[in-house]
């Protein structure tokens, strides 16, 4: 009898100490959130081309954050200034930017068919990434719209659009004159990028 009472007090010890040992307040979990984060606020850029003018952009690295990034980190660095759009077909695009070196390193291809999503369309004022046959050869090449090319869309990394200045752009469509259909202006023909600033 005496050993059962000798138990007893110890089991009834032991479960007072564990209930000392439990916090006397009770913890609630936040109930799930329905807040989406907010889209990455455009960035603008101003590109002044020689004998033209400038011509003013937004960047949407919402869209394409990768690719705009490269393109502001190139600008910021100079990397444009000097470089001129080497191809261009009226009624398509202008393309420049040329890496004539191969110093630039490749970025990812950020649209759909490359397993990104980009709804922006290849409609007139939008800015896009050149690149070879491979998905992620991009570097630093890139083309503003001067007509509509829906088979473009979801192939090719659009990220930004001319917001000021696309009358330039459709200048430069119109006064230079490729020498194949490929759209090759010759070199002493070709406008020339004096720069590209990056105003935030």
């Amino acid at each position: 009898m005496k050993k059962l009472y000798v138990c007893l007090t110890v089991l009834l010890l032991l479960a007072g100490l564990s209930a000392c040992s439990k916090p006397n307040h009770t913890t609630t979990v936040p109930a799930p959130t329905t807040e989406t984060k907010e889209p990455a606020e455009p960035i603008v850029a101003e590109m002044t081309i020689r004998d033209y003018g400038t011509v003013r952009m937004e960047l949407y690295p919402g869209i394409a954050p990768k690719t705009v990034e490269n393109f502001t980190e190139l600008a910021e660095n100079g990397f444009y200034d000097g470089k001129t759009f080497h191809r261009i077909i009226d009624g398509f695009m202008i393309q420049g930017g040329a890496d004539p070196e191969g110093k630039v390193a490749n970025i990812p291809g950020e649209f759909t068919a490359n397993g990104f999503r980009n709804d922006l369309k290849h409609t007139e004022g939008v800015l896009s990434m050149a690149r070879a046959k491979d998905p992620d050869s991009a570097s630093s090449q890139f083309f503003i719209m001067v007509g509509e090319a829906p088979w473009l869309d979801g192939q090719y990394a659009a990220f930004g659009k001319v917001t000021e200045g696309m009358e330039i752009v459709l200048q430069i469509a119109r006064d230079t004159r490729p020498v194949d259909d490929n759209g090759t202006i010759p070199e002493d023909q070709q406008p020339v990028i004096e720069s590209i600033r990056i105003i935030r």
